[in-house]
């Protein structure tokens, strides 16, 4: 029996559907598989009826609901609201979804403080009319999707590599609960590790790290922590290699940026990375700034508008 699934992207870059596109040739087996109903990337399903003759926002009835990005204004929340209703399990895709991603670096200032930013200049006043005609209400940050609605599903990435998608896909035609890593990005990553306290201090990505060639084996290269660059890898979650395990950064010689979230559901990316600096001998006073800490996992309250 065909499975009925409905998908929709919320506040997104539509890199998450890039993902499913990527699967491939593996993209026939789940359209042999699956039935999308409603998938505004790829077919056109109107929100108030094909005519906009709608009074009530309307979805068609799903066994999977597949949701990208977080929840920033009314329209996203209703959105989500009327997927939850109408599917019998929702999977939050990608970081977004899942921990609010580069979106919620906004939760650093207040909606004002963000209008006054992007609707006046330097050389103006702060705008008081800002656009509304026609647009959705915004509110007071950005969350993600678990704060305003039940996830059965979570997958985080930015975006999720392919494997996992269709792993994940797989898993919930079979009935299964799909399985996520649980080991960090650190656990994954084949770079030799000398050993804690000899670095100091961190430097910035300006020089590149200590490789002989482009083409060296990652397992020759010394941990770029332990270089002193910037790696969020002891508090990432793995999986950004997808089923070749070699995280996607590291294979390129650059420091992990935390993109699949914290290795822990809950967990908060700034504190555990500070941690993790201490107990490698490295001067958090070396530090520019913590905020990009939070880049990927800034929603469930993790950033929120500084006393000024």
């Amino acid at each position: 029996m065909t499975a009925k699934v409905a998908s929709d992207w919320l506040n997104s870059c539509s890199g998450c559907e890039i993902a499913v596109v990527d699967l491939g040739e593996r993209l026939l087996t789940v359209l042999d598989l699956v039935e999308f109903v409603h998938i505004p990337a790829l077919m056109d399903h109107k929100y108030y009826g094909q005519m906009g003759d709608g009074e009530h926002l309307t979805f068609p009835e799903a066994d999977l609901g597949i949701i990208s990005g977080g929840i920033k204004n009314e329209e996203h929340l209703e959105v989500a609201g009327e997927m939850r209703k109408k599917c019998k399990a929702i999977i939050a895709m990608g970081t977004c979804a899942t921990h609010g991603g580069i979106p919620a670096l906004a939760n650093s200032w207040s909606t004002r403080e963000l209008m006054d930013r992007y609707y006046s200049t330097e050389t103006t006043d702060a705008c008081d009319g800002f656009p509304h005609e026609g647009l959705p209400p915004v509110l007071d940050r950005v969350y993600a999707l678990d704060e305003k609605i039940d996830v059965d599903i979570y997958l985080p990435g930015c975006p999720p590599h392919p494997d996992q998608v269709f792993a994940a896909l797989s898993a919930f035609l079979e009935g299964k609960t799909p399985e996520l890593p649980t080991k960090s990005v650190c656990d994954t990553c084949p770079t030799i590790r000398e050993g804690k306290g000899k670095v100091g201090e961190l430097r910035r990505f300006l020089q590149a790290p200590q490789y002989k060639t482009a083409d060296e084996p990652l397992d020759q290269m010394r941990c770029l922590l332990e270089q002193g660059l910037l790696c969020m890898g002891p508090v990432t979650r793995a999986g950004c290699g997808g089923d070749g395990v070699v995280p996607r950064c590291i294979s390129a010689r650059v420091p992990c940026r935390g993109c699949y979230g914290p290795v822990h559901p809950r967990g908060n990316q700034r504190m555990d990375m500070l941690n993790a600096l201490a107990s490698n001998g490295i001067s958090v006073a070396s530090l520019p700034e913590s905020v990009s800490m939070l880049r990927f996992s800034g929603g469930h309250g993790m950033l929120n508008p500084a006393r000024r």
